[in-house]
Order: C-alpha cells, then sequence, then structure tokens
C-alpha cells in the first residue's frame, strides 16, 4: 500500500506546487463555495490509539463542525500548512469547530507513539489526534495524499476537501459558511493571518526547482554513485566526479535499504545537487545509536547565513531523534548548490530529501 500512496502523493503534489506558484503571479478571488454533500464521515472506530482526547466517536461530533487533518509528522507540506489548522482551530473553537488531526505514517518510525507523541508537543498542537497506524481512518475516506483536509458539516456530512498545500483562504471560506448554518457569529470574517518560521514557512515557489527524493532504493531517484546501490548489504561508495542537478551520491560505508540508507562507519557522507531556498533532510538515529554528530558544507564551505534551524553557521548539528531537519535557508538570488552532509558518528538512519 505505501509504494502506491507516495507514488501519487509525489505526482500530485508536484502538480499543486506548480498551481500554487502559478497563483502568486497573479490576484485570487475567492466567491461562496458550493458544498454539496461528499458523503458521511466514516467512524474512527479503526484508530489505535488518541493523544490530547479520549476517542472520538461520531456522535461527539452532532451538531459541529469538523476539520479532519490527514498528516504525517515528518512531511514537509504538512508542515507548512500546519500553521493555518492551528490558527483555525484556536479562532473558531469557541464558535464550535472541532480540529481532529489523523496521524497516518509514511516511515517506520513514525509508527511509534511516542515519536508522535512528541512531534505533537513541540509543533503545540493541542487538539485531539487519532492514531492510524492500520490506515483504517485513511482508507474509509478513500484518501490518497498527505496532508488531506476533509470538512464535515453538523449532521456529519463531508463538505468540502483541500489535498496538499494552499487554498487556505478558499477553506476558510468554507468553514465560515458551515458554521453559518449553525448560528455561529461573532467571528472576523477576515482570513487568519499567520507568522510562519522556520521549517513552516512558506515555501519559495519561483525558485524550486528540487523535488522531494527519496533515498531508500525502493524509491530513489538520480543515484549517481559509480556502480549504482547495493541492495541489502555493506558496500563502500564514492562520490562521482561531478552531479548533475537533482542528482545525489553516497561516500562511505552505508547500506541501501527499501525505506532508507544506513551508515555504518563513521564519516559517511551524502552529496546533493539542488536548486531551491530550503533543503530538509528526514533523518535519525538508528534504535541502538544514542546522538549523532554532523556537520554540512555548502558548495564545500560553512553554510554560514544560509544555515537552516537545525544547524549552526559552521554547519554542525546533532541528530538525536528520528524527524525531518531543516539544514538549508538560503537568500536570494538561489542558483543550483552542492549540499554535503558528513557524519562524524556511525549509526544514522536517512529516508528523504524535501525542498522549500
Amino acid at each position: 500500500m505505501n509504494e502506491a500512496i507516495n507514488h501519487n502523493r509525489r505526482q500530485f503534489l508536484h502538480a499543486a506546487a506548480m498551481t500554487i506558484a502559478a497563483s502568486q503571479f497573479g490576484p485570487t478571488s475567492f466567491a461562496a463555495a458550493s458544498l454539496f454533500s461528499e458523503g458521511s464521515l466514516p467512524s474512527f472506530d479503526g484508530a489505535t490509539g488518541w493523544l490530547n482526547s479520549q476517542p472520538l466517536k461520531k456522535a461527539n461530533l452532532r451538531g459541529k463542525v469538523a476539520l479532519i487533518n490527514i498528516w504525517t509528522y515528518s512531511c514537509i507540506n504538512w508542515r507548512r500548512q500546519l500553521p493555518y489548522v492551528r490558527a483555525w482551530g484556536e479562532k473558531y473553537r469557541e464558535h464550535g469547530l472541532v480540529v481532529i488531526g489523523v496521524h497516518s505514517p509514511e516511515f517506520g518510525f513514525e509508527h511509534d507513539v511516542e515519536n508522535v507523541r512528541r512531534a505533537a508537543k513541540e509543533m503545540r498542537i493541542a487538539y485531539p489526534i487519532a492514531i492510524d497506524n492500520e490506515f483504517a481512518v485513511w482508507r474509509a475516506l478513500e484518501n490518497e495524499y498527505w496532508p488531506a483536509l476533509y470538512l464535515v458539516d453538523a449532521q456529519g456530512h463531508i463538505r468540502y476537501h483541500k489535498f496538499g498545500e494552499g487554498d487556505y483562504e478558499q477553506t476558510e471560506l468554507a468553514i465560515q459558511q458551515l458554521l453559518n448554518k449553525v448560528g455561529a457569529s461573532g467571528f472576523s470574517r477576515e482570513p487568519v493571518s499567520v507568522d510562519a518560521t522556520g521549517a513552516e514557512a512558506a515555501a519559495d515557489w519561483a525558485d524550486l526547482q528540487s523535488q522531494e527524493n527519496y533515498v531508500g532504493y525502493e524509491r530513489t531517484e538520480d543515484f549517481a554513485s559509480p556502480g549504482g546501490a547495493v541492495f541489502d548489504k555493506r558496500h563502500s561508495y564514492m562520490f562521482p566526479g561531478q552531479l548533475k542537478l537533482n542528482h545525489w551520491a553516497l561516500a562511505g560505508d552505508w547500506t541501501a535499504q527499501k525505506q532508507a540508507i544506513a551508515l555504518n562507519a563513521a564519516n559517511g557522507r551524502i552529496a546533493y545537487q539542488f536548486h531551491a531556498r530550503d533543503l530538509h533532510l528526514v533523518m535519525g538515529p538508528a534504535t541502538s545509536a544514542g546522538p549523532l554528530r554532523f556537520r554540512v558544507l555548502l558548495d564545500g564551505q560553512m553554510p554560514g547565513a544560509a544555515h537552516g534551524v537545525d544547524i549552526d553557521e559552521q554547519g554542525n548539528g546533532v541528530v538525536t531523534e528520528p524527524r525531518m531537519h531543516q539544514l538549508i535557508r538560503q537568500s536570494k538570488p538561489i542558483g543550483d548548490r552542492k549540499f554535503e552532509i558528513e557524519f562524524l558518528d556511525p549509526g544514522a538512519e536517512v529516508f528523504s530529501f524535501t525542498f522549500g
């Protein structure tokens, strides 16, 4: 299931990103939406657990407007949507809106409820979260994407959905329309204003020429180390003489796995030629490994002011838990750059690159 899910997700979100980028070059106006019923909200009975709440039933939502957010905590597209979901929850809670997060994991480490609990706390998520480790809620909604929003009316009917990032004003207008139908009033009609920082800041779509790339052999693209990848065995890799745009390579003692690459010895390196303002890396220590030191270079130099929130100006950082790390955030002009990361300790597992 996961392979099909992620193939569709990548195709859709690339198209969605281009739509968002195009919309920035002209004015956008939103009229009242025709919120036809898309079917009934399925039950949450397939959830394997709950955070921030006792288990919720459909009956708990009767008479309220509900916003269901499908997410997984390492997803950069969801991270950039999150400030709006939080803001809507705060603005409309007293007017009858209930926000429910459904955490449907992409990577193995996202099945660990303690990882989800820690991420939710760090990201200031106070609304109820259904743990969907078996994808029961995902399937019941016939969902295909991270992130996804489903807006449910007071009678339990799905009246609006949004896949991927963007359309925030349109989504908020739909929330207001459904609240109006239950007699809610007293809220500002102006859309929420968010001051997103770090990984939550909107992407620089105009300069984004690098797409998400998984590094496990099942789904990776444009791997450029001489000889290619050796599946499920330790192997000593080398960098090629030159990297083309959006190609990547390994150096050192690594094992290529289906979902990730695992470092077996200290001083393993990854290089990636990219074109984007931001570069993120989903990575973590293996189960038996402790905190892992690493160092980042940009075009062979310390990143300086181009460092992301998870490293310093010298490029130094530490991996302590599996999550998405923001390693580069640079200022304009944006051009083709060579990113390198060297792990000073063995035991790192690396899952995917994302950009913004």
